[in-house]
């Protein structure tokens, strides 16, 4: 695993503009960097990412069911029981899910160790399916890279692939898609999405998260009073479910992608369930609910540790922890729903920056790798996007 540097390309900021990647560069901080790439090499991919995303993935599931079936468990999710029936219907009708991504601290030499589960809302899908793509074939056809160079990405392929299967498990021949307004990177996500939609064959529509209506007869509409039978939406389940309209988003007919069982999914709860039912799994790291944090430390040679809230997104109101006391911290407007512990394990750093690898899977599927890297070991909305290769 090498970070090698290379020249951007003379025009990539036109292209950007004409491919309709217009967060490249955001609140005046480059987000895109293509001054530098990330090279591994065939069997780090295949055994020490691809592999081991597939097998927790399956892992992530049991662990779904066994939290769908239990009160006690849902509790200690945060997940309001309202929303229990839902859930439970949900992962019983086996409701097809689009894609997810793991996050692991990588080094190219040891196993690599799973961060957390992105499973309902994962974004830098665009730049990781498409445009990272563009930018190998660019540079291979400039011969500023090796004509054996490769790329661990079958993103687009698949995501085209699984919105048939999704479009034959439904019926449909028409999906709506949505986000909400003011944000450049969720539109342009799932812009790409709905190009992958149509790609499939489907008619797709897009309608903005706060102007979803109501009808009369209780089912969701869009600006044009015509019925979502079925949506994408780049918004998250923990949001709706403690919202005003939430109760209407399960009790009218639209179906939901992702389907609301990702809800135990994508909460930081997994990690100590994953703990409790795999422990020592080499792709695991120690993680307890935080009731259960006093026994642990009393137990454990472990000194450092991360705290995160349930439902944190993009790196917010993370602490880390040593012998007890705070050495960094992020801000952000999470925490009132409680937290879990995770052993600290640092992330490789190459020169100043420190790096993650994010694992891409497209049903259960293994599809790519994404690769972020910041100044902070925290790693947040605006860290720096840098392509790879395979050599």
């Amino acid at each position: 695993m090498l970070r090698l540097p290379i020249g951007a390309r003379k025009n990539w900021q036109q292209m950007a503009h004409d491919y309709g990647f217009h967060f490249h560069t955001m609140h005046g901080q480059a987000y895109w960097d293509e001054t530098a790439y990330y090279q591994f090499t065939l069997e780090q991919v295949e055994r020490d990412l691809e592999s081991p995303t597939e097998e927790i993935h399956q892992m992530c599931l049991q662990v779904v069911d066994k939290v769908a079936k239990n009160e006690e468990l849902l509790k200690k999710f945060a997940i309001p029981e309202g929303y229990w029936g839902a859930i439970a219907d949900s992962w019983q009708a086996q409701e097809p899910s689009l894609y997810s991504r793991l996050d692991f601290v990588y080094d190219g030499r040891t196993p690599a160790k799973l961060l957390e589960n992105n499973a309902d809302t994962p974004t830098s899908l665009y730049e990781s399916g498409f445009w990272q793509w563009l930018w190998l074939e660019n540079n291979v056809d400039n011969n500023k890279l090796s004509k054996r160079a490769d790329q661990f990405n079958s993103l687009q392929e698949k995501l085209v692939n699984r919105f048939k299967v999704i479009a034959d498990y439904y019926g449909i021949n028409y999906l709506h898609f949505a986000c909400c307004k003011d944000t450049d990177e969720d539109r342009g996500t799932v812009q790409y999405l709905q190009d992958c939609a149509k790609e499939a064959g489907l008619d797709v529509y897009f309608v903005y998260i706060e102007d979803i209506g109501l009808s009369e007869g209780g089912e969701l509409t869009d600006l044009k009073n015509q019925i979502i039978s079925h949506c994408f939406k780049l918004y998250p389940w923990e949001f709706m479910q403690r919202e005003e309209f939430g109760p209407h988003a399960v009790k009218s007919n639209t179906g939901w992608i992702e389907p609301i069982w990702k809800t135990i999914l994508s909460n930081k709860a997994l990690l100590p369930m994953l703990w409790r039912e795999f422990e020592g799994h080499p792709n695991l790291l120690p993680a307890f609910f935080e009731n259960d944090m006093a026994s642990m430390q009393a137990q454990s040679d472990i000194k450092k540790w991360v705290k995160k809230p349930l439902y944190s997104r993009e790196g917010a109101n993370i602490d880390i922890l040593e012998n007890g006391k705070m050495s960094l911290s992020s801000d952000g407007p999470y925490g009132e729903e409680g937290f879990i512990y995770q052993a600290h394990t640092p992330l490789p750093k190459f020169g100043d920056s420190y790096t993650l690898i994010g694992s891409w899977l497209v049903d259960g599927e293994a599809a790519g790798i994404s690769v972020r890297e910041d100044e902070s070991p925290i790693t947040q909305d605006l860290s720096r996007y840098m392509p790879h290769i395979i050599l």
